[in-house]
């Protein structure tokens, strides 16, 4: 998978994508991450991306010209199974999202900045728009960090164990079952018999019910 992220800061980009699962999958020649900065397509000497908005009223948007100019210029060279932008009001991300997402092959994240992109731009290039919560960030590129992170992960031979995606929270509308480890045994709190008992059936059926009381107890939208 190659993932182009187009921003103005891109700089905010840089760490998530230089250490654990990121870079190994990195690494790996599972993904590749390049990140673009849209003052670079800017069409003034002044590297102007921003403009204040028709009507009036509060903040600066992010022109449609330069991020236009990149998109194309991207275009030109591969072809591309989605264009997302990230936003407050786009469909919430979510597993299901998530594991589609990780089927694409190319894929162009926009992350918006100050008061949001030029509305043109979501009408004639984004195909897909996609929100982390129904709250406001300053800019896209922690969200943009945030949903590759999710998809990135399911990609084959990023994980070190496969199956270790297909059983976390979400997967099958279920949350996760409760996990332990050593020490058996934590001041008189103890991993529950069933797990340390060998009987591999006995733990899964276990895990299954702890899963569908979990998650009744506390997500029970999902059921």
């Amino acid at each position: 998978m190659r993932i182009d992220i187009l921003s103005v800061v891109p700089e905010l980009l840089r760490s998530p994508f230089e250490a654990s699962i990121l870079k190994r999958a990195q690494d790996a020649k599972c993904v590749e991450i390049h990140p673009h900065n849209i003052r670079d397509y800017s069409t003034n000497k002044y590297k102007q991306v921003d403009d204040y908005p028709y009507g009036g009223g509060a903040g600066m948007v992010l022109m449609i010209e330069p991020i236009a100019k990149c998109i194309e210029t991207l275009q030109a060279e591969r072809n591309y199974d989605a264009i997302v932008y990230m936003t407050p009001d786009g469909q919430q991300l979510n597993q299901k999202v998530a594991n589609r997402c990780s089927l694409f092959k190319n894929m162009i994240v926009l992350c918006g900045h100050y008061k949001g992109v030029d509305q043109r731009v979501r009408d004639l290039f984004v195909t897909e728009e996609i929100s982390i919560g129904d709250y406001v960030l300053s800019g896209g590129e922690l969200a943009a960090a945030v949903f590759c992170d999710a998809i990135i992960r399911l990609i084959p031979g990023v994980l070190g164990n496969e199956t270790s995606a297909l059983t976390d929270s979400f997967q099958d509308n279920l949350l996760a079952p409760p996990i332990y480890t050593r020490p058996v045994d934590y001041r008189g709190n103890k991993v529950p018999d069933i797990l340390t008992s060998g009987n591999t059936p006995k733990v899964e059926q276990w895990r299954e019910e702890q899963a569908v009381e979990r998650t009744k107890k506390l997500r029970p939208d999902l059921l």
